[in-house]
């Protein structure tokens, strides 16, 4: 499909960016739709359209999706505010735009879920995502959901911090470090969009993504380590010790580390196999040390 509009929501953040960039090169019209859409104009490609919108307004919704074939829900919060929680994004901010998807007659809907989003998590952000991806399903059925696992790529958050906390003398890690992930290039999720958006039998189907190679967290960390020419002591923190230091830290604007965070590093972050995933896609995806040079410059 070429030179159909695809409204993206949240598309001046990390994974917005990648998938504004991808849905262009594929030869879409895209329109962006941000709360401060001013903020990133210079930084997307020539032609896309800026527009004011708000999630949490359905009016700004509905106008954004106006004249759109697709539209993309990459709208994310990770820490809460007093204003601003989990559920007024993912769950009723997510069931909205997709009941504005239905009700304007726009075609196709990819909303961006996770990888081991469900409603019994003792995360309090996984469990605001389990709510939103069933009620975008009930509000629009045809919606393709795609879980991705970890997000990588240059100006990511999660290597960024780890190159940010291996100058330390002493590496703290989650635990012993053997929670097990499947870190996976923004890229690779950008290109699983355009993707869904063209595969006609994407519709209504959930996609797990996870890249092509898992590693423990100790192991993130001294690829990273080697990447940066670090020489650093790893040192094992007990869970139980990091929920005592993150209590202090939840009164912080922008804490550097959450509880729901800590709850997501005890599990496992790994794509189902017996589910489709970037195969299905016609993708093959990167693996963490594949793209860590270019990802930590």
């Amino acid at each position: 499909m070429t030179d159909a509009l695809a409204t993206v929501f949240g598309g001046t953040g990390f994974l917005g960016r990648a998938t504004v960039r991808a849905l262009h090169d594929a030869g879409w019209r895209v329109r962006v739709a941000a709360r401060h859409p001013e903020r990133a104009k210079d930084s997307m490609p020539p032609g896309t359209e800026m527009v004011q919108a708000d999630i949490r307004q359905p009016d700004s919704v509905r106008a954004a999706l106006e004249g759109s074939e697709a539209a993309v829900n990459a709208v994310s919060l990770y820490v809460e505010h007093w204003n601003l929680s989990f559920d007024d994004i993912h769950t009723r901010g997510a069931a909205d735009l997709a009941l504005a998807v239905r009700e304007t007659g726009t075609s196709r809907l990819v909303h961006m879920s996770g990888i081991g989003t469900r409603d019994d998590s003792p995360s309090k952000y996984v469990r605001a995502r389990a709510r939103g991806d069933q009620a975008v399903r009930e509000a629009f059925r045809q919606t393709t959901l795609l879980r991705p696992s970890v997000l990588f790529g240059r100006g990511d958050s999660f290597l960024s911090t780890l190159d940010s906390v291996t100058r330390l003398p002493l590496v703290p890690l989650f635990g012993k470090g053997d929670t097990r992930l499947q870190p996976v290039h923004v890229q690779d999720v950008a290109a699983a969009v355009v993707a869904a958006l063209k595969n006609p039998e994407a519709p209504g189907g959930t996609f797990e993504l996870g890249g092509a190679s898992i590693h423990t967290y100790r192991e993130v960390v001294e690829a990273v380590l080697r990447q940066r020419r670090r020489s650093r002591v790893l040192m094992p923190v007990p869970f139980s010790l990091w929920k005592m230091m993150v209590l202090p830290l939840a009164v912080l604007p922008n804490p550097p580390l959450t509880r729901d965070q800590l709850v997501l590093m005890q599990e496992n972050n790994l794509a189902d196999d017996q589910e489709p995933g970037f195969a299905e896609l016609g993708i093959t995806p990167s693996g963490l040390t594949d793209r860590l040079a270019d990802s930590l410059p």
